[in-house]
């Protein structure tokens, strides 16, 4: 005779209404315990947050009835994307997605078929569309409400949990390795993990944001637990809430650029030599990566002179994003006349790391021209396209040339 099995719970649930926690077992029955602590602000739009162990996933329920379901990370796995290629949408292109999946009237026939299209993958795990930091930075100060919230949702529904970790990370990660490789103790200078569902990962340490620490007394595998929760809720709680976010102060980059490709385009010099020009600004930049990677690699200072004095740039070409963004920093202040705009730092940091490691990116005009030309000079495999249409099309055809998926 089958022995039962203890019950177990199946579902967590956080109910805003009845400022409650409901545990629901296996054997249906359900247990009630009042929120020792508010967790939804008064701007809030979230009603209800529930959290399946058994499907490690989470599903948030918003006050206007929208769902939005998240995959969780699984504790000591580090590639949990399961062969689904990556789909990176720059900001500009998630709008038209919204618009479609949302109901605008503005939508063309192509982006609607587009739109439903990578829909339909995600639903079936074909693709993965990732979020990052720079769309949430563009999103959430949008003042239009309705807009904002409209695109919140969407993004957050398509990427499913799914990040492109901060790009000042992955440039840190690349560095590390770059003189690991230098020293003869890697073989690549790629970052891993740069698409995850790691808690936290959409901002790096070095940005000054402290993530939720659990308590003390909890075993490994519940801290992970919990720190996959918060980070989760909190992404969905920020990216919906009711009052947008002001933008951040100035940083005076657009206009530094702007004064470097105006003094650069007077000058008597060859292309080559221009480039060279372009690296001492690039270097002075990430100047704060190279001495970490280099200490974090065991570099001594009299090492690191070295490596400086031997062509250092040459090391750039084998790190994706990194490399990337030096190529579209050299397009752009080669391009006489080019006029440097604020938001161009956030698109070619975040556009340079998606295109090192998305097998797809989809952007304007502006930025794909030198993005597509840097993909070349580094001969790496990512497609960018500037229509969705276009991108889907090709989506579709990688897709086919993939052995059968079971939908």
């Amino acid at each position: 005779m089958n022995q039962k099995s203890d019950p177990f719970v199946v579902m967590m649930t956080i109910d805003r209404e009845t400022s409650s926690v409901v545990l629901t077992r296996s054997d249906n029955k359900e247990a009630r315990e009042p929120l020792t602590h508010p967790m939804f602000a008064d701007t809030s739009l979230l009603a209800r947050i529930h959290y399946s162990p058994p499907m490690r996933g989470l599903l948030a329920v918003t006050r206007n009835g929208d769902d939005i379901a998240f995959e969780l990370p699984v504790r000591g796995s580090t590639d949990q994307l399961d062969h689904r290629l990556v789909v990176y949408l720059d900001q500009n292109m998630w709008r038209p997605v919204s618009e479609a999946l949302q109901g605008g009237d503005a939508v063309s026939g192509e982006d609607l078929a587009a739109a439903e299209q990578l829909a339909e993958w995600v639903r079936n795990r074909r693709i993965v569309m990732p979020a990052s930091a720079g769309h949430y930075y563009e999103t959430t100060k949008w003042s239009v409400s309705d807009k904002r919230y409209s695109l919140g949702l969407t993004i957050l529904q398509l990427s499913r949990g799914w990040q492109m970790r901060d790009p000042l990370q992955v440039r840190e990660d690349e560095i590390l390795e770059m003189f690991r490789c230098w020293k003869g103790e890697a073989d690549s200078a790629r970052a891993s993990s740069v698409f995850t569902l790691a808690p936290n990962a959409l901002h790096a340490p070095s940005r000054g944001v402290t993530p939720y620490t659990p308590p003390s007394d909890f075993s490994a595998d519940d801290a992970f637990r919990l720190v996959s929760l918060t980070s989760a809720s909190n992404y969905i709680d920020v990216m919906l809430d009711a009052e947008h976010l002001e933008p951040g102060p100035d940083t005076g980059w657009a206009e530094a650029n702007q004064r470097f490709s105006d003094w650069l385009d007077v000058q008597d010099r060859d292309a080559q030599q221009k480039r060279r020009s372009i690296d001492v600004l690039l270097l002075d930049d990430f100047k704060r990566e190279l001495a970490e990677g280099a200490r974090a690699a065991g570099v001594s200072p009299q090492a690191l002179q070295q490596w400086a004095e031997k062509q250092p740039m040459k090391g750039f070409g084998a790190l994706p994003a990194s490399g990337l963004y030096r190529e579209m920093l050299h397009n752009r202040h080669l391009n006489k006349g080019t006029h440097w705009r604020r938001n161009d730092l956030t698109d070619m940091i975040y556009l340079s790391c998606a295109a090192g490691y998305a097998d797809f990116v989809v952007c304007e005009r502006h930025m794909r021209e030198p993005l597509e030309r840097g993909i070349r000079r580094l001969a790496l495999p990512t497609k960018v396209f500037r229509r969705l249409s276009e991108a889907v099309s090709a989506v579709g055809d990688a897709l086919q040339q993939r052995m059968p998926h079971a939908d």
